[in-house]
């Protein structure tokens, strides 16, 4: 979970605008929650992302596009819709939380490298849904933490996508092992530890450097 606070809020045309400190992650679909903005503000409670603008926002028109005021850019913005009377841009600062969901890689694409398929329902593919579900988070937080900036539902490039599909793969061949050898009854075990490989998926996610030098 992230939080982030705002420096400015808007409504209009029953489309509520925030801007925010710093840049996020949040992109257009995602739902995030509102707080801390007083007593009685219609900012409030959980929101769906509708736009992420780029520049002033100054309404709705009558086929229901956002209209912007081209000449005036504003960073970090997020729209969201927002039943309201308009409210006239103002310095507010807020709290928005917003829970960060990956989805780079599938379960099948972790099928396909395993180069078998988990029966479905089973406990297994409850596992591997769960291992593909760790393997992106950390993935994108890693990323993230090395100063890059990416979506949160396109992988970045195809690099990126091989190290997180082999890090998912990684930890669902790793069920019922206490060593980092892979457990014994796998029947594609191998023998080694995994540290050289998990060096390899380092490299393939561009996390053994930071982005920015």
């Amino acid at each position: 979970m992230a939080t982030y606070t705002t420096t400015h809020a808007q409504v209009n045309d029953n489309v509520g605008v925030i801007a925010t400190l710093t840049s996020t992650p949040i992109e257009v679909g995602n739902t995030i929650s509102l707080s801390g903005f007083g007593l009685g503000s219609p900012f409030t409670g959980n929101v769906v992302v509708t736009a992420i603008p780029q520049f002033e926002f100054i309404g709705v028109d009558d086929e229901g596009d956002y209209v912007y005021n081209d000449a005036l850019r504003i960073q970090n913005q997020i729209a969201f819709a927002l039943t309201t009377a308009d409210i006239v841009r103002y310095p507010v600062t807020g709290t928005v939380t917003f829970t960060p969901t990956c989805t780079w890689v599938t379960n099948a694409d972790v099928e396909d490298w395993l180069g078998f398929t988990v029966t479905n329902p089973s406990s297994d593919y409850d596992l591997l849904t769960l291992c593909v579900a760790a393997g992106n988070q950390f993935a994108w937080r890693r990323r993230q933490e090395a100063s890059y900036f990416d979506s949160l539902t396109t992988v970045p490039s195809g690099d990126v996508r091989l190290g997180t599909i082999i890090y998912c793969g990684y930890l669902y061949r790793q069920r019922g092992s206490a060593t980092e050898n892979y457990a014994a009854y796998d029947p594609l075990a191998t023998s080694g530890p995994i540290g050289g490989s998990f060096i390899e998926v380092l490299r393939l996610l561009g996390i053994n450097r930071p982005a920015i030098a």
